[in-house]
């Protein structure tokens, strides 16, 4: 936590994936010294926190989320010296730095597992979930695996060492072994390298799966889901002990510490109630959580890549309750984008038509609600979803391996396909479009993943000096969360909740009222208004044309924000 608990309320936080934000090297891999030379772009937008997806020492299975050296930089991103010029020239900024925390599982290549691996009696055997055979069974059988739970990346979450006869648990990749935190010995050695990067200058967390830490021992089945496999996540999601374990993180590596520092925990399925308890100040667990429902609430029976239209209403109902019952205790990270969800524009706006309006108009009904707003690289520009040919485009795990497990169930590849152009988490990672060139400005080698072809008029150097562009309604958004005390700190109330396309709300705080409207469909809305609004309150439109009054008029994908005295 920091000093003073109010500074992350104003801030806007800023996500770098580095394979994919600028490549100073040319090897066609972003990397430390690509970023640093960029950080006039977060300057000019006026972000307050840069967060690095993760730069540790990797074999590079799930991009950097496998970790064999937590205080080591991956020579695919550059060195430390690298990362402390990157720290420095932020600081200078004025941008504080947040590092990833992977510490749920780390990679198979990790020293820790290499010894955990090596015999039963090894000493650091119990720093992992270790696991005979299924009684009954042989190793290697099939049905052989200690317990039915699925992994998130499809198949069994259990993997066979047949040095050792047993199997490790593996919640994600089959190379990302997962940490046994009811050790202290694991416990501790976290620690240790967290207070090894403070002391190196950084500035905070986000913690990458943080509340799945916490497995039941008895590692008991799940019920039946498909295919065989069950759901194992009653047994490793939001246990009890999760508070314990990040409680003792907080005396153990914040506490009595100078310095303004930042929490986000990133959690699977947590509701508000759960929440509460995480970022209530008073328990000194975390500032503010991710959750997911609602980026969720298109998911339809067969998954996150079996998409469904959204219901706006569905939309509002979710994040309306999370707006609320986080009111008066606790704190809301606001998010549409990040590393592993597809574009916002292409999901639940319109990439075609109303590409800029959509993007903007998303944009106001996100960053000014009550909570710290997250902006993933290329969200402030528009950037859409790509256009992925075929299979061979794909680079990420999640979607090969569901490629692989759907086929082979006899699922069209079509079908497969298209669920994945929607919702791969590659739509995220495609380069940052600085600029029209053959590659975007990203790298002068050939890129890791391929530049979206929309790059040589969607960029950011065709939208810098556009008072128009997404980019200027973004640094307006950001200079107004800034500036007005009342969306830092003020209260939230939903209007017309019903209502099928418009989002509309306020915000109240030591007599100001913040009015957002906006339409978030393709054809003009009338709503009506409380008394005292008129067009002179308004201090930022996304298009013109909108009128206030008694009713307000917006046009297909408008939005605007309003400000009067109470």
């Amino acid at each position: 936590m920091s000093g003073d608990q109010q500074w992350w309320k104003s801030a806007v936080v800023y996500q770098v994936y580095p394979r994919s934000f600028a490549d100073a090297s040319g090897d066609g891999v972003g990397d430390l010294r690509g970023i640093a030379a960029r950080l006039d772009h977060l300057e000019r937008l006026g972000v307050d926190v840069l967060w690095l997806s993760p730069v540790y020492a990797s074999p590079q299975a799930d991009n950097g989320y496998d970790i064999s050296d937590y205080q080591a930089i991956d020579p695919l991103f550059g060195t430390l010296a690298d990362f402390d010029e990157l720290l420095a020239e932020a600081h200078g900024r004025g941008i504080k730095v947040l590092m990833d925390l992977v510490v749920n599982h780390t990679s198979d290549e990790h020293p820790w597992f290499v010894e955990s691996r090596s015999s039963t009696d090894n000493p650091k055997r119990d720093w992992y979930w270790w696991r005979p055979p299924r009684a009954g069974y042989q190793a290697g059988d099939p049905g052989a695996e200690p317990t039915n739970w699925e992994s998130f990346f499809s198949g069994s979450t259990w993997e066979l060492d047949r040095a050792t006869g047993e199997y490790y648990l593996h919640l994600f990749d089959r190379k990302q072994p997962d940490l046994n935190w009811e050790n202290p010995q694991v416990r501790q050695a976290v620690y240790a390298m967290m207070r090894w990067w403070l002391d190196r200058g950084v500035d905070g967390f986000r913690m990458d799966v943080i509340n799945l830490l916490s497995k039941d021992p008895a590692l008991p089945d799940g019920p039946p889901t498909r295919g065989g496999f069950g759901d194992g996540s009653p047994h490793y999601a939001t246990r009890p002990r999760v508070h314990e374990h990040l409680q003792e993180m907080h005396r153990e590596v914040f506490a009595g510490r100078d310095g303004q520092f930042l929490t986000v925990g990133e959690m699977p399925g947590v509701t508000w109630e759960q929440a509460r308890l995480f970022t209530d100040p008073a328990r000194g667990e975390l500032d503010m959580v991710f959750q997911f429902e609602h980026v969720g609430l298109d998911h339809g029976v067969g998954g996150k890549f079996d998409p469904v239209p959204l219901d706006l209403r569905d939309l509002k109902a979710s994040l309306g309750r999370w707006q609320t019952e986080l009111g008066t205790v606790g704190w809301n990270s606001l998010y549409w984008n990040n590393h592993d969800q597809p574009r916002v524009v292409s999901r639940f706006g319109d990439d075609q038509r109303w590409w800029r309006e959509s993007a903007t108009a998303l944009a106001t009904v996100l960053h000014l609600h009550r909570g710290t707003p997250y902006v993933y690289q290329g969200e402030e520009l528009g950037m859409t979803n790509a256009p992925f040919a075929g299979i061979e485009d794909v680079r990420d795990v999640e979607a090969l391996n569901y490629w692989a497990s759907a086929t082979a169930l006899g699922h069209s590849p079509r079908d497969v396909l298209r669920g994945l152009r929607a919702m791969g988490r590659d739509n995220a990672r495609t380069p940052m479009q600085w600029d029209g060139s053959p590659q975007a400005g990203f790298t002068t080698g050939e890129p890791w993943i391929a530049v979206n072809p929309n790059h040589t008029w969607l960029n950011a150097a065709s939208q810098y000096d556009d008072p128009e562009s997404v980019f200027e309604h973004y640094r307006r958004l950001i200079e107004l969360r800034h500036r007005l005390p009342v969306v830092a700190h003020g209260d939230f109330r939903m209007l017309h909740p019903e209502h099928a396309h418009a989002y509309v709300y306020e915000r109240r705080y030591e007599g100001h009222r913040l009015l957002v409207a906006a339409n978030l469909g393709p054809e003009p809305v009338r709503l009506s208004l409380e008394p005292g609004w008129s067009d002179e309150h308004v201090l930022l439109a996304n298009v013109t044309g909108v009128q206030l009054g008694g009713e307000a008029t917006l046009g297909p994908w408008a939005a605007v924000v309003a400000l009067r005295e109470a």
